[in-house]
């Protein structure tokens, strides 16, 4: 059934209209004070409906508006229960854990983890168990964890309170997530799903199911990546069951901010009622973009595309056919210079540049002239590229990392508040890291807080930098030194 309105998008309206004086904030008061530059680049509408707090628009104890906004957007999803985020999947995530799992409880989660499941480790004081995803060596990606390595996990740690995957990944490889599940709820405790980059999932069968209908209980959804939210404005799902709900609100409660911005509650409404409405319409488009996309850059010289797996295995279960990720490598070029080549040069910009690849995302807003132009852009780094050596490049050290589930001695959060030093990098090696470093994007950490500090790791995060990627995380950004823990605790 589609919804029958948009209460939030009809109440902003009205507000914007009404004949009120204002001795609230926010301080520009429905727009009469923008700054000229500002009202330029944006107009005056946005102002207009940047209202304080409306009757009803309380996300953290909604009874009107918000409320029946977010049942609309629970039925849409096939969600028990469903919150509006107005700090991105960050939140969503960090909630979820803080919900499931308090100090010392032990979560099983991937170690490709994003960096904010580590705020969440440091947060809630939960100790980490951590599973190593499956490693594709053609490809240089990690790709989700599996069944049987979750099994593993849960024989030799009982005790665990929550597990935690990510589907799908950020080169939109999906896991097996119904059969992660069921272990899961074997064992009485919740799977919490990482699905930041699904929201599109289930509007399409030529797409893969959602994580919520394979039966995770808390899936987190970046509504503003892949659909047509505003950026920051994401979703939290729930299936009843295992889950208090109530911890979940508390959660939000205490990590949101108290002024969420109505653009970003609206614009998370216009996105439901839209895939609701118009979905299966809209992704067909886009798929069928896709295949044109993918059959036209295998035919260029030098580039490969991530394609479906003939066989589903454990950790590369299904593929997101609007994500195209193309090797670069082998026109001797890094992804860091290829990405520089297609922004500068084409105004080609890709969601994700790594050492060895360009990821480019399709969603809703894409057209036929988009994909033109990133033809024309990759034919161009294939016929100029510099060498016809394949880039030498180094792997993250996943294909070498222990097939047994890790509890690292010292938690994320003893070693976050534990004393520091600073230490020239070179002497770091087999000390315990103090820091996230962590490349950004994709925002997944190769050293973590109560983590020893490898040879390897050093030398991915070298490399990247060097290479033109970004380390998030580190006091020293030029990564001459790193903080380690002054002692083992």
């Amino acid at each position: 059934m589609h919804p029958l309105n948009t209460p939030i998008t009809d109440a902003l309206a009205a507000a914007s209209q009404a004949d009120t004086a204002l001795f609230c904030t926010p301080g520009h008061k429905r727009g009469q004070s923008i700054p000229p530059s500002t009202q330029q680049l944006m107009g005056a509408q946005a102002y207009r409906i940047d209202l304080p707090d409306l009757p009803g628009f309380n996300l953290y104890e909604p009874d009107g508006v918000v409320a029946a906004a977010q049942a609309q957007a629970a039925k849409t999803f096939e969600a028990d229960q469903t919150w509006f985020l107005v700090n991105g999947s960050t939140v969503g995530v960090i909630a979820s854990i803080l919900a499931t799992c308090g100090p010392g409880d032990k979560i099983i989660l991937p170690r490709n983890v994003h960096t904010s499941a580590i705020s969440g480790l440091i947060l809630s004081g939960a100790h980490p168990v951590f599973i190593y995803p499956e490693y594709d060596p053609q490809w240089d990606l990690a790709h989700c964890i599996t069944p049987q390595s979750v099994a593993q996990a849960l024989r030799r740690y009982p005790e665990t309170k929550a597990v935690l995957m990510v589907s799908p990944t950020y080169h939109g490889v999906v896991g097996d997530v119904g059969s992660i599940a069921q272990l899961a709820h074997q064992h009485g405790i919740p799977l919490i799903v990482d699905e930041a980059h699904g929201a599109h999932f289930g509007f399409h069968p030529d797409l893969p199911p959602s994580a919520l209908s394979l039966g995770a209980d808390l899936v987190v959804q970046s509504t503003h990546k892949t659909l047509s939210a505003l950026t920051q404005a994401s979703m939290l799902h729930q299936r009843s069951g295992i889950v208090n709900a109530a911890r979940v609100r508390s959660a939000l409660q205490m990590l949101q901010t108290s002024s969420p911005s109505n653009l970003l509650i609206a614009s998370l409404e216009g996105a439901c009622y839209q895939i609701l409405t118009q979905g299966s319409e809209l992704l067909a488009q886009i798929l069928a973009l896709a295949h044109k996309a993918r059959a036209n850059i295998v035919s260029i010289a030098g580039l490969k595309i991530l394609q479906h797996p003939q066989y589903p295995t454990p950790g590369f279960y299904d593929l997101d056919s609007t994500r195209l990720t193309v090797d670069v490598s082998a026109l001797g070029l890094d992804g860091f210079t290829a990405d520089e080549i297609c922004t500068e040069q084409f105004g080609v910009i890709a969601e994700l540049p790594t050492l060895r690849h360009l990821t480019f995302l399709l969603s809703l807003g894409n057209t036929s002239k988009d994909l033109e132009r990133l033809f024309y852009a990759l034919a161009h780094l294939s016929q100029h590229s510099p060498s016809t050596q394949s880039f030498t490049y180094l792997t993250a050290g996943l294909k070498t990392e222990p097939t047994q589930p890790i509890c690292p001695a010292l938690s994320p959060r003893n070693a976050y508040f534990a004393p520091r030093i600073m230490m020239p990098i070179a002497q770091t090696i087999g000390h315990i890291s103090a820091e996230t470093l962590c490349p950004y994007p994709p925002g997944i950490p190769i050293t973590l807080p109560g983590e020893v500090i490898t040879e390897m790791a050093i030398a991915y995060l070298q490399q990247t930098l060097a290479a033109g990627g970004l380390i998030t995380g580190c006091t020293d950004s030029t990564l001459q030194q790193i903080q380690v823990v002054a002692k083992n605790l």
